[in-house]
């Protein structure tokens, strides 16, 4: 197969994984870090065809959705067997797969390349802004959580475990992750984009803050 035809072939397979995914990692999350991802690598100057692979398989062994962490990103390990990828381009998409995620307020996510940085990027922006805001009540709704306990506060995890485990309420988790992606970012892209989306939280949030109080 060319790039092309491997493109093509992974797109369907990530899209009959996540179709219905009801916790705000479905496919068209997958396609928007997807999107953003290409966007964000010919700013850089990246090998977009890793870009591109690397996005779409970004969630596919994510601890989120398989409730732990994948040993040595088995489901994407798979299918990068199944269409037959050179082991040196495999090996640096599936690093890449397994360099994404936020660990926890007081944890280091460090890329290995400018590939990773952009993929990391391109879904951090997906995790704020109005869709992040959406797919993160559309998450807390999924385990059900509260929406909101002003008695319980935000807490910066140090220890992903701790992080994993974590039931709080919807709106101390943009305290303690998507608050903070502005300062996270890779890019200037990415941070130029960050800008607004994060201003648009903080004004969500005070908006929040007043209906909760019968304020407004």
């Amino acid at each position: 197969m060319n790039k092309t035809e491997i493109i093509q072939k992974t797109e369907r397979f990530i899209e009959s994984e996540f179709r219905s995914e009801g916790s705000g990692h479905d496919w068209f999350h997958v396609d928007r870090v997807r999107k953003m991802a290409l966007r964000i690598g010919e700013q850089e100057g990246c090998d977009l065809f890793i870009v591109e692979m690397a996005a779409l398989l970004h969630d596919l062994d994510d601890w989120k959705l398989n409730g732990t962490e994948s040993q040595n990103g088995s489901k994407t390990m798979k299918w990068l067997g199944i269409i037959e990828l050179e082991a040196e381009i495999a090996l640096h998409i599936l690093k890449i797969t397994e360099q994404v995620s936020f660990k926890g307020a007081g944890i280091e996510t460090p890329v290995q390349s400018i590939e990773a940085a952009v993929v990391q990027d391109a879904d951090r922006l997906d995790a704020i802004g109005a869709i992040g805001i959406a797919r993160t009540f559309t998450y807390g709704g999924h385990k059900s959580r509260l929406i909101y306990d002003p008695s319980i506060s935000p807490v910066m995890h140090d220890d992903f475990q701790e992080y994993k485990n974590n039931t709080a309420p919807t709106i101390n988790h943009f305290y303690e992750k998507l608050l903070l992606l502005k300062d996270r970012m890779n890019t200037d892209t990415a941070r130029a984009i960050a800008e607004q989306r994060h201003q648009f939280m903080n004004d969500y949030l005070s908006q929040f803050y007043e209906e909760w109080e019968a304020a407004r």
